[in-house]
């Protein structure tokens, strides 16, 4: 046979039993989902920014992190509401390299899902527990999502990811705001098509079990470029690219249109730095129309303690080992800045 079964893993239950999240920051959790609800289905102005390292590869360098974020988010609260990135899973193109922390909770050594899976969990609730400020991860893998589905306050799914039937279906039992990424191709139908179906019941087989979902009125588009047929990266942040999927919204029947836009991968062509730019440009365009200013919910944003990134163990501290990021003094400018435009 082409699989070779290692050995059985803990249910989510279980690990969730020994890992528990501590009443209070249920609660915290509670109070934070309300708040990104209300900005989703625009009851409130509030402008969202989810920000963090490209993959969380160090609990220590990682909660460091959120903890310099929980600081700034006390001042600019008023206007925005931040969300910190905490992506545990690394979807690689290939197939190759370092696939998150639930693959390897130590980069440098050998796959270890047993032990993946509670570090995931640790880091998390520490995280949480340190800042006050609950995460975003992205759901790379459906039948791991109740490993955390107690913690995380946003969800992305990916562009590799969305086309996927048991994704879509997955989404729709959610209760947390979760974007959906256009695919690769940059195609805004499957993007949209993708919401709807997040947004609708269903029935389905997960993990084992036959389940009715109620759909998921949170979920929304996330713009991150694409790649066309001859392997070059193309942007879909411009005024033109939003007026359009703006226009598509309002052909479909689909709760609560919104968006929010990823300022790296192929809208940057993975040049980090230009993430700031891109970021003032966006709010540029949605203070030029009120309808864009309505549609446009927030920016996803690359950044660590250290900017660029490094090999594995390369052993900079802070220090992205996947995609480059943005440093923290640029960071935390750029969020001052994105608050003025507020």
């Amino acid at each position: 046979m082409g699989f070779e079964f290692i050995k059985k893993l803990p249910t989510p239950d279980e690990i969730r039993g020994q890992y528990p999240l501590p009443p209070a920051l249920a609660e915290l959790k509670k109070n934070r989902d309300a708040e990104i609800r209300d900005v989703i289905t625009g009851k409130s102005s509030k402008f969202l920014v989810i920000i963090g390292p490209c993959s969380a590869d160090n609990e220590d360098s990682v909660c460091d992190y959120v903890s310099r974020l929980a600081k700034v988010n006390e001042k600019v609260k008023d206007k925005l509401i931040l969300i910190p990135r905490i992506y545990t899973n690394k979807p690689r193109t290939t197939g190759e390299g370092y696939k998150g922390i639930v693959h390897q909770p130590d980069p440098e050594k050998k796959p270890d899902f047993l032990a993946g899976l509670i570090a995931m969990r640790k880091m998390h609730i520490r995280a949480i527990d340190e800042s006050g400020l609950t995460s975003a991860d992205e759901m790379l893998y459906p039948e791991n999502w109740r490993y955390i589905s107690d913690i995380l306050s946003y969800v992305a799914v990916g562009a590799r990811s969305v086309e996927d039937q048991q994704h879509r279906l997955t989404v729709s039992g959610f209760d947390v705001a979760t974007g959906m990424k256009n695919p690769t191709s940059g195609d805004f139908s499957v993007m949209l098509n993708s919401v709807y179906a997040a947004q609708h019941p269903h029935s389905f087989i997960y993990r084992g079990w036959e389940v009715n979902t109620t759909g998921n009125e949170l979920a929304h588009t996330v713009l991150r470029g694409a790649t066309n047929k001859h392997g070059n990266n193309t942007q879909n942040y411009h005024y033109e690219d939003l007026v359009r999927l703006l226009e598509m919204y309002q052909k479909m029947d689909l709760k609560n249109p919104a968006c929010v836009v990823d300022t790296n991968h192929s809208n940057s062509n993975k040049q980090f730095a230009q993430q700031v730019r891109i970021a003032k440009e966006i709010m540029h365009n949605r203070q030029l129309n009120p309808e864009l200013h309505s549609l446009v919910k927030g920016l996803m944003i690359e950044s660590y303690i250290v900017e660029g990134n490094q090999k594995v163990g390369g052993g900079v501290y802070g220090k992205s080992i996947t995609d480059p990021c943005l440093g923290w003094e640029a960071s935390e400018k750029l969020i001052y800045d994105l608050a003025e435009y507020e």
